[in-house]
């Protein structure tokens, strides 16, 4: 028999524990939302790479170190690895590293390079929206369908400048004070276009940057200087400092099918939103965790379900009486394997199937509510179990997959 770290729930007496083995004694604990609870409990340590609910982009290229840092705390980041908003990306001394954006964009980052995605949507949406803050050193960015389709909308901001983007590869380049020191360049921003063109804003003043132009907005620094001197400027040359960097002759070759390939993928983004049909992707995914259950696949499952899933049982106790079981991920972080190992002979049959968009008005689903009626049985921990219970889940699309991130059963 296993053993689980106890569950609390809410009753008339107040604050209880019960055992999960226990749970299982009573035909109580109800199969699916228990496996995805177990499952859950290693969302963050089995998938730190995986695509998080708020990703932006995945590491493209690498060479160096660049570390993410979030409220979860800083990891050194690989090919493969997703980056999310809000999560500040900094590059060693001889770190560089290339994102593929979800827009199907490119952000190229420099040596010491400091920034994070501030906000980020590419559903395909005139809405759709990129905001990224630029605190230290120099990006090169071939910017994505966000930038044809929405343009006031892709932005890159410094502490003393905002670019705004127009179908772009363009440079973004924050110089502080005492870096400045070391060379014979003023404090503040730059921005080299390479290609398309940038509007440089500060002060309430703008320019536009066509290409093979720098733009600059100096910074203030300990001395109010005059508004005149704020105001940004376009300059003679290009800056020293402006030099290529490791992949730098990729993001060249990127550059010259940039327009052609954010359409492409843009029209598939729009297809992919516009085919989504509540009823059969609530079937697709019901099917899909059906069948990973069934042939015992973990992994699989982790995958199909948020890190921060909510996840609630109602269940029927010793006594008839209904009990509400609020099951949280850490609580079953050390169960996976043998939960896995001691489940035998699951059956399953779906009575009934539903879904409907979450998003009220919209043309287009991004999130999908399904219930389903489903019969269950098998042994767990060498104890035989059935019961028909009533599942709910909410789904979010991510990056073009579907996620539980609410999960609800009834026993009936």
């Amino acid at each position: 028999m296993f053993h689980l770290q106890p569950v609390k729930w809410h009753g008339r007496s107040g604050l209880k524990y019960l055992s999960v083995s226990s749970v299982f004694a009573q035909a109580v604990m109800l199969t699916v939302l228990w496996l995805a609870a177990c499952w859950v409990g290693n969302a963050h340590a089995a998938q730190a790479g995986a695509i998080a609910p708020t990703s932006f982009a995945v590491v493209f290229r690498l060479e160096g170190e660049l570390t993410a840092s979030g409220p979860k705390g800083t990891r050194a980041l690989h090919v493969g690895d997703a980056v999310a908003v809000g999560e500040r990306i900094v590059a060693s001394g001889a770190g560089e590293g290339v994102l593929k954006t979800q827009d199907g964009g490119y952000i190229a980052i420099r040596p010491g390079a400091d920034f994070m995605a501030q906000q980020f949507a590419a559903e395909g949406k005139p809405t759709d929206t990129s905001q990224l803050n630029l605190a230290k050193g120099a990006l090169r960015i071939i910017s994505g369908w966000i930038g044809k389709i929405n343009p006031p909308g892709s932005r890159v901001s410094t502490s003393t400048a905002t670019i705004g983007i127009r179908g772009t590869d363009h440079e973004p380049y924050v110089l502080l004070n005492a870096d400045a020191k070391a060379t014979q360049y003023k404090p503040g921003t730059y921005d080299k276009v390479n290609q398309g063109g940038t509007t440089l804003e500060a002060g309430g003043q703008s320019i536009d940057i066509d290409p093979g132009k720098v733009g600059f907005v100096r910074s203030v620094g300990k001395t109010r200087a005059l508004l005149t001197l704020l105001f940004p400027v376009l300059l003679d040359k290009v800056p020293d400092f402006y030099v290529p960097g490791k992949f730098d002759a990729e993001m060249d070759e990127l550059s010259k099918t940039a327009q052609a390939n954010n359409e492409r993928e843009l029209q598939a983004r729009q297809k992919q939103v516009a085919m989504c049909v509540p009823d059969e992707v609530a079937k697709r995914w019901l099917k899909d965790l059906d069948e990973h259950i069934v042939r015992g696949q973990a992994a699989p499952i982790l995958a199909m379900f948020a890190p921060d899933v909510r996840v609630k049982a109602t269940v029927r106790g010793a006594n008839g009486k209904m009990t509400e079981l609020e099951l949280e991920r850490a609580e079953f972080a050390d169960s996976i394997v043998t939960a896995m190992s001691s489940l035998r002979d699951y059956k399953h049959r779906r009575i009934t199937t539903e879904g409907q968009t979450a998003d009220a008005g919209a043309a287009a689903c991004a999130s999908i509510r399904v219930k389903s009626i489903v019969i269950e049985e098998g042994r767990q921990a060498d104890k035989p179990y059935r019961f028909e219970s009533e599942e709910k889940y909410l789904l979010k699309q991510v990056d073009g997959i579907w996620l539980a991130v609410e999960a609800q059963t009834l026993q009936r």
